[in-house]
C-alpha cells in the first residue's frame, strides 16, 4: 500500500467523526461515539505509548486554544456543552486527529 493509501486510511476515523456531527445533535451521545471509534481505533492499529501522549497532549492543548480563540470572539459555538464554551466531543476530534498527523508523519518519514 502506497504512502497516501495508509495516511487516508488513517484519516476515515476523523472523516466518520466529522459525518456524524450533523447526524447526531446531541453532545453527550456524540461524544460517548467518539470515545468508541477513537478506543477502536487506537486499539486496532496498536497505539504506541507516545501516541497515547500526543492524545492527552491534544485534547487539553486544544480546550486551552479554543478558548482563547472563543474569548477574543474569533470563533462561536451555538453547541457549548464543554464549560459553556464549546461543544464537550470537539477536543476528542482534535485530539484524535493529533494522532492522525503524528501516524501521517510517520507513515511519510519511512521509506
Amino acid at each position: 500500500m502506497n504512502k497516501a493509501k495508509k495516511i487516508f486510511s488513517n484519516t476515515i476515523p476523523v472523516l466518520i467523526m466529522i459525518a456524524l456531527i450533523p447526524i447526531i445533535k446531541n453532545d453527550y451521545i456524540l461524544t460517548f461515539f467518539y470515545v468508541v471509534i477513537i478506543i477502536y481505533f487506537l486499539r486496532l492499529i496498536k497505539a504506541t505509548k507516545n501516541e497515547i501522549i500526543i492524545f492527552i497532549f491534544g485534547f487539553f492543548s486544544m480546550i486551552i486554544s479554543e478558548s482563547i480563540f472563543i474569548s477574543t470572539g474569533v470563533e462561536t459555538f451555538t453547541r457549548n456543552t464543554l464549560f459553556g464554551l464549546m461543544p464537550i466531543w470537539l477536543p476528542f476530534l482534535w485530539a484524535y486527529g493529533f494522532v492522525v498527523i503524528s501516524r501521517s508523519v510517520k507513515i511519510l518519514d519511512t521509506k
